[in-house]
């Protein structure tokens, strides 16, 4: 289980998401290798250490691909194809018992 600060942009610089934006008040917390969050963001965080911050540019084929996030009315919150920029702050990591 790890636990980190970020930051996600679009290539144009624009916020799509953070842990500290509106409704949200601590770092995101997920087990490596689950696929509880994109795959260029598990890989990138199982290589960091704790109190590592580390900007990192994820190609579609390890973000949300050719789909995208596209609402039912089809407005895209992340086009299809896009390059996601995120900024990590590895807060916590710890390896359950087995």
């Amino acid at each position: 289980i790890v636990a980190i600060d970020y930051t996600g942009y679009l290539a144009n610089g624009q916020i799509f998401d953070a842990n500290h934006a509106a409704g949200k008040s601590s770092a995101l917390q997920f087990t490596l290798g689950t696929g509880s969050v994109i795959p260029g963001l598990d890989d990138m965080v199982s290589r960091m250490e704790v109190g590592q911050k580390v900007q990192a540019i994820i190609p579609p084929e390890l973000a949300y691909g050719e789909k995208g996030v596209c609402l039912d009315d089809g407005e895209c919150l992340i086009k299809p194809g896009a390059t996601l920029v995120y900024d990590i702050l590895l807060k916590k990591s710890s390896i359950p018992p087995p």
